[in-house]
């Protein structure tokens, strides 16, 4: 017994220190070097105060700003803690009345409105965390935003244009907007009262 104990200790021990320890400390170590921005959450600071991650969505409702895509984490919308999807099936009542309830949200915002609602705008993603919202869930909103910043639809709309990024090296992905980084954008152009 004290053959096989022996080995299978100093064994279970190696791979500990390996895979515990000396590779978590090398991974950090190449993420920090390549990709230092990337490797500490992507955070984005704005006059040296820390206003969000640009890999995290964040709860927008002022009409003057863009909104995102639904959170289903709980007990908190936008909690990364509890990120989570709904599981909520096509089938299910319950995402019938969410999407129902986000439709009326999204038409008393903007009452004179009357194009087709972007699904994106209606249902939570995967994760419930979705920082990024479709071309045309943005252009959905540029003239609810327009009009509560008192700013043309064309000055909205190219910086919608200048926020939207194509697909991933021009294959993957669909194109897409970062909500806090185009609402920070929007800030700059012209601060919500």
């Amino acid at each position: 017994m004290k053959n096989i104990l022996r080995p299978v200790l100093v064994l279970f021990a190696a791979l500990t220190v390996v895979t515990g320890l000396v590779y978590p400390i090398v991974v950090t170590a190449v993420s920090h070097a390549a990709f230092p921005s990337e490797a500490n959450g992507s955070l984005i600071e704005k006059n040296g105060k820390l206003v969000g991650s640009e890999l995290l969505g964040q709860q927008f409702d002022a009409p003057g700003y863009f909104w995102g895509r639904l959170s289903a984490t709980s007990p908190n919308p936008y909690n990364p803690q509890g990120s989570s999807a709904s599981n909520l099936g096509p089938t299910n009542p319950a995402l019938a009345d969410e999407v129902k309830g986000r439709i009326s949200a999204l038409h008393d915002a903007d009452p004179t409105n009357t194009a087709p609602v972007p699904v994106d705008l209606v249902t939570s993603s995967g994760s419930g965390l979705d920082p990024e919202i479709s071309p045309a869930a943005a252009a959905y909103q540029i003239d609810r935003v327009a009009k509560a910043r008192k700013l043309s639809h064309n000055d909205v709309d190219a910086l919608v244009q200048r926020a939207t990024s194509g697909r991933q090296f021009g294959i993957l992905g669909e194109a897409r907007v970062n909500v806090l980084k185009l609402n920070l954008a929007l800030d700059e152009l012209k601060p919500a009262s």
